[in-house]
This record gives C-alpha cells, sequence and structure tokens, in this order.
C-alpha cells in the first residue's frame, strides 16, 4: 500500500515574507516614488515613518490575496501601496492623539517634529492614497476604500470615547477594534480579490478572511503590550494602560476580580495609571485575562483559515494560513 502524501507544511513568516519578497519589492518601490514632495518636511517625516518599516502585513495581504486567486501585477502593486499609505497616516494622527514618543523602536515624528506637522504629512499620505485609488479607475475599489477609511474614522472616535473609561465592556472593545484595525485588513484582502476578478462569494470570503486575521492581531498585540520584551516591543510596555485605554486582558480582569480589586482596577484606567502595572498584571493572572484573551484571538485567526475554503489551493492560500497563525503566535 502506497504511503498518501502529507500535506505540507503552513509556513512560517520568514517563509512568506521570502514567497512575496519579488512583488513587495515592487510596491515598496512604488511607495518610496509617490512620497515624494516639493516641501522637504513632508519627504523627511514620510521617510521617516516608512523607514521604520515595519513588516508591511497590510500591503502584503493584498498581493497574497491576488496571487491566491491567479491575479496580481501592476494593478495590485498599487493598491497595496494604497493601503499602506492609509495605514501609515493613521499611525501618524494615532501618535499625536494617544501622545506617543515610541514606536517601532524609534522616535515618533510627533516627539521629533511636533504635532502640527505629524497631523498635516497624515493627511497629506491619506490624500495621495486618494490620487494613487483614482488612477486605479475603478469605482468598486473606490467605493470600498471610502467605506473602509469611513470605518476607520468612526474606530478613531469610539476609542476616544473609551479611553479612561472603566465601564469598557468586551463588546465595546471589539466595536473598536474591528473599525480600527480590522476594517483595513478586510479591505487588503478583498480587493486583492476584486482586483483579481473573483465572485462575490468569494470577495466575501476574502473579507471574512481579512477581518477576522485583523481582530486576531489586534487582540495578540493587546496582549502583548501586558507580556512582551519592551526593546522586541519597539514600544513602552504599559502604553495602553498610560492612556487610560482597557483592552482586553484588563477588561476581563475587571470583569472577573473580587469587588476591592475591581474598583482599584477601575481607578487606575479611569487615571492612566502606569505606575499601577504591578497590580494590573497581578489582577490579570489571578483571572487568567493573558489566557483568555489569547483563546479569543485564536478564534479569530481559525474563523479567518477557515474562510480561505473558498480559495483554490496554492501556495499563496497557504502564506495565507500561515499569517493567521504568525498574527497570534508572534513575539512583536
Amino acid at each position: 500500500m502506497s504511503a498518501q502524501p502529507q500535506p505540507a507544511a503552513v509556513p512560517g513568516i520568514a517563509a512568506i515574507q521570502a514567497l512575496a519578497a519579488g512583488e513587495m519589492a515592487a510596491v515598496d518601490a512604488l511607495i518610496r516614488g509617490r512620497l515624494a514632495s516639493d516641501v522637504v518636511l513632508i519627504n523627511q517625516i514620510s521617510e521617516h515613518i516608512v523607514a521604520a518599516g515595519g513588516k508591511r502585513l497590510r500591503p502584503m495581504l493584498v498581493v497574497l490575496a491576488a496571487r491566491a486567486l491567479g491575479g496580481g501585477g501592476p494593478a495590485a502593486h498599487q493598491l497595496a501601496a494604497i493601503i499602506e499609505f492609509i495605514h501609515t497616516s493613521t499611525l501618524l494622527h494615532d501618535d499625536v492623539v494617544d501622545e506617543s514618543d515610541l514606536r517601532r523602536g524609534r522616535r515618533t515624528a510627533n516627539a521629533l517634529w511636533g504635532n502640527a506637522p505629524s497631523v498635516l504629512v497624515g493627511d497629506f499620505l491619506y490624500s495621495r492614497s486618494f490620487q494613487l485609488m483614482v488612477e486605479l479607475d475603478s469605482m468598486p475599489v473606490m467605493r470600498v476604500l471610502a467605506d473602509t477609511t469611513n470605518r476607520i474614522a468612526e474606530g478613531e472616535v469610539l476609542q476616544l470615547l473609551h479611553v479612561h473609561n472603566p465601564d469598557t465592556d468586551e463588546a465595546a472593545y471589539l466595536r473598536v477594534i474591528e473599525r480600527k484595525t480590522a476594517v483595513l485588513f478586510a479591505a487588503a484582502t478583498r480587493l486583492g480579490a476584486l482586483l483579481s476578478g473573483a465572485d462575490a462569494a468569494t470577495q466575501q470570503a476574502m473579507h471574512d478572511y481579512g477581518l477576522n486575521l485583523g481582530l486576531a492581531f489586534q487582540i495578540a498585540d493587546d496582549v502583548l503590550d501586558y507580556t512582551a520584551d519592551a526593546e522586541a516591543l519597539g514600544k513602552n510596555l504599559g502604553d495602553d494602560l498610560a492612556e487610560g485605554k482597557a483592552t482586553l486582558p484588563l477588561i476581563h480582569a475587571m470583569a472577573h476580580s473580587a469587588d476591592a480589586v475591581r474598583q482599584r482596577l477601575r481607578a487606575v484606567v479611569e487615571a492612566g495609571d502606569a505606575g499601577a502595572m504591578p497590580e494590573v498584571l497581578a489582577a490579570i493572572g489571578q483571572t487568567g485575562g493573558i489566557g483568555y484573551s489569547r483563546s479569543r484571538a485564536e478564534h479569530y485567526a481559525a474563523e479567518a483559515e477557515a474562510a480561505l475554503d473558498a480559495l483554490p489551493a496554492s501556495e499563496w492560500r497557504e502564506a495565507l494560513r500561515g499569517l493567521a497563525r504568525y498574527a497570534i503566535s508572534r513575539t512583536h
């Protein structure tokens, strides 16, 4: 009896990056080429934040989704650049709102140049993304991105409403992260499918993949704010607590602590008391907040993987599967 062929291993992040390297080199070249302005300060700030890099996860999603459905090429590269410009503009604005001074291990633009230039260059990148959209000459693409950017803005305002608010519960937290983070992931993968000529059902499946991936990614990110090494994470640990943001590990702790501890945690959230981090970590530990949050991230990652059943088998589909697993296993 012949041995059954073994399924290929799901690739890790290094293998995924290697698979997409050629496509992403074209995307990076386009990003850098379209950053240019004759206003020197725009170039300085744009280069600072783009050079900080990161893994370019969102534009990579466009490329992987397009290739998984037989597409790709210049239109996908341009759409990937659009997604990265939108994401980068939100980072510039977020750092001002949050008064952050460290991102990806580097000083933030607002810490170096001040709030006003950071906001205005964020506006420049946002408007540049719309110039690139118009060049694609696709009303369906414009419609998805217009809806997405509107929902991101809603998410930013929703988050403001929950800062220093100890009554923020899990449902409210999920509403915020869906709009702030997950909708851009969903747009990236939906539009990769759309550009490849996929039918409506497949586009919806790719939207579902991206949305669930984004939820898993953000929950895992919020866990890292309580568990990671600060140098590896590239930002200050406890930033969320200092900003008065109750994320899922702390929300779970507040819901499951004894009354005296709950009242103390509420006061910490109201004050944004980063000095209370040891108390908060103890409460999270006693209530299993990290394990619970990781289980929720794993749930959404599994939902993302399930959506990939709509795609034909390929190394590109498995790369998308690998990203769902990477999102919840990363350490920074």
